[in-house]
């Protein structure tokens, strides 16, 4: 079998997102605009961006709030879309929470509002956050499978 002729395998696509905590303990969360749901605010990594690069720039262009990013806190798989989610904690530093165009709503929220308001598989990577190493867990678009 040539190289050309080899099955294709869907590429997993990469995406970083910042766990971002405050000095009261509370959760930066955006509404996303497409689709209305509550999310840590985040994206696709770009070919040429390191992940805390990556963290960076999602957090300042959804949120407005200028981040110190610190180490990886979790990596999640969707196993339902190939998409490979490395959350890292970070602390706000500057900037003023705003809209734009991928959220409709930026709020800093308690761990009992996140539990509310931000689906489990999204929740999860924000109280992950807190805890000292890196969790690693698959889910299916909507709920944990093989028991994380």
């Amino acid at each position: 079998m040539s190289l050309h002729s080899a099955p294709r395998h869907p590429t997993p696509r990469h995406s970083v997102a910042g766990a971002v905590t405050d000095s009261e303990g509370r959760f930066l969360v955006i509404r996303r605009a497409d689709n209305g749901a509550w999310e840590p605010p985040g994206g696709v990594l770009e070919l040429a961006e390191t992940p805390e690069a990556g963290v960076w720039r999602e957090v300042w262009e959804e949120t407005g709030v200028e981040v110190e990013v610190g180490g990886l806190s979790g990596v999640y798989k969707n196993l339902a879309r190939g998409i490979v989610a490395l959350v890292f904690r970070c602390r706000p530093v500057g900037g003023a929470l705003r809209v734009s165009e991928e959220a409709s709503e930026v709020v800093w929220l308690s761990a009992d509002e996140v539990r509310e308001r931000v689906a489990e598989v999204f929740a999860v990577r924000l109280f992950d956050a807190g805890r000292s190493g890196v969790v690693v867990r698959s889910h299916d678009g909507w709920a944990f499978v093989d028991g994380s």
